[in-house]
């Protein structure tokens, strides 16, 4: 598990293997990942959207950047989290996820970034 604190808010991430399979003549990689966002401030966030830098072991790089996450922009009072599961596909057994939530503080009704880390991504058999 990675986790990092930003301005009092703590990423924690694991992630799973969960296959391969084949889609238009192509392997693909699936994975899934967990993400616990806790709120250790003083006040009330709100996550707005997210954005994402996913890579995979040729270093491709995809894009991502949406509203909130998984159909959700999830409250947060001090003392508690939010946990959610999505996935990604990747092309190689082996790559890496990064990126930052976009959060507004109740209080002061200011937006700012929480980073979320850098994780890896790796197929168990892909690894020594």
């Amino acid at each position: 598990m990675v986790s990092q604190i930003t301005k009092g808010i703590k990423i924690s991430v694991l992630t799973s293997f969960e296959g391969t399979y084949f889609k238009n003549y192509k392997i693909h990689f699936a994975f899934s990942y967990h993400i616990t966002i806790e709120n250790q401030s003083k006040d009330s966030v709100q996550l707005t959207t997210r954005h994402w830098e996913i890579y995979d072991a040729l270093n491709n790089l995809e894009l991502v950047d949406g509203e909130g996450v998984i159909g959700k922009k999830p409250v947060i009072k001090p003392g508690e989290s939010y946990t959610y599961s999505s996935g990604c596909l990747l092309s190689s057994p082996i790559g890496a996820m990064k990126g930052y939530f976009n959060m507004v503080n109740f209080t002061s009704t200011r937006s700012f970034k929480v980073i979320i880390p850098t994780f890896k991504l790796s197929a168990p058999f892909a690894l020594n």
